[in-house]
């Protein structure tokens, strides 16, 4: 599960429901800062167990980059509204035309990213129409299914949420956490930050993380179709990863002809492990796109 720094809008960000024509959804929308030229707009998607919060530390060096950024939790996320049992509603597809509706109600043409889940979703959505987008960036999101490893975290998720509710579920997540992880998580933010992950936690639908999830462990590789669309392409990702294997988001920059960029000291979520020198990726790479 991230950890964002914070659940709080950095200054000058807004949170509050974007109206879009397949409704609304929650985002953090952080403009441009004061005396700064206008360089675009970024539409943030978060992984599987996240939310809008996790790029929160993004915000403000990209605003002195001249970006506006809106992180948008997606259908069924955290503050998001989404049907509670219809896996249906959180089928791939679904939650791509949602992009493709936010994108249009942030004011396309767009830089989109996705985080892992999102950047799945994220690809989905450009291969559906990739005309409201300016580039494509997949952080920590690879070609195909997750690890094996990961696979098997998926799976015991899903089984528990088909035999508990979110509550207990999110009760048992923390009886088996690490000691040493829980104490990390006091020095870090205390209660307040621990009550935050669960608030988020209990505001995620279980279809959706049901639905997702099983999505994560069946995604088909979809590289070839992605390498035909007329986008730059950026594959992001921390040095260490074992959602996806480094190789494999590798071999996928290669296919893509895309840019690379590693991360130093980063793992699955170069947005919160090393925020500085992420944002300082994306906004040279979206200053070299095409307007």
């Amino acid at each position: 599960m991230s950890r964002p720094a914070t659940f709080v809008p950095p200054p000058g960000a807004r949170a509050y429901a974007l109206r879009t024509a397949r409704g609304e959804f929650a985002v953090v929308d952080a403009p441009v800062a004061d005396g700064v030229e206008p360089r675009g707009v970024a539409l943030l998607l978060p992984g599987f167990t996240g939310s809008k919060e996790d790029f929160n530390p993004l915000h403000v060096p990209l605003a002195r980059r001249g970006y506006r950024t809106v992180a948008v939790d997606g259908r069924g996320q955290y503050e998001s509204d989404g049907p509670e049992s219809d896996e249906s509603a959180y089928a791939q597809a679904e939650l791509a035309r949602d992009v493709l509706a936010q994108a249009e109600a942030v004011g396309a043409p767009v830089h989109l990213l996705g985080h892992s889940l999102g950047g799945q979703i994220s690809r989905a959505a450009v291969l559906l129409d990739h005309a409201p987008f300016r580039s494509l960036t997949l952080m920590a999101s690879g070609p195909a299914q997750i690890s094996e490893s990961q696979q098997q975290r998926v799976k015991l998720l899903r089984d528990a949420l088909a035999a508990m509710d979110m509550a207990e579920v999110w009760d048992a997540i923390q009886a088996m956490e690490p000691p040493e992880e829980i104490e990390t998580a006091a020095l870090d933010g205390g209660l307040d930050d621990r009550d935050d992950l669960r608030r988020r936690w209990l505001g995620t639908k279980a279809a959706q993380l049901i639905a997702t999830g099983r999505q994560l462990c069946t995604e088909p590789d979809r590289v070839a179709e992605l390498a035909t669309v007329p986008l730059p392409f950026h594959v992001l990702s921390g040095d260490k990863d074992d959602t996806w294997p480094l190789p494999l988001l590798d071999d996928m920059a290669v296919r893509l002809r895309a840019r690379r960029t590693v991360v130093a000291d980063a793992e699955h979520s170069p947005n919160t492990d090393r925020p500085l020198a992420t944002a300082r990726a994306l906004a040279d790479f979206w200053d070299e796109a095409p307007a």
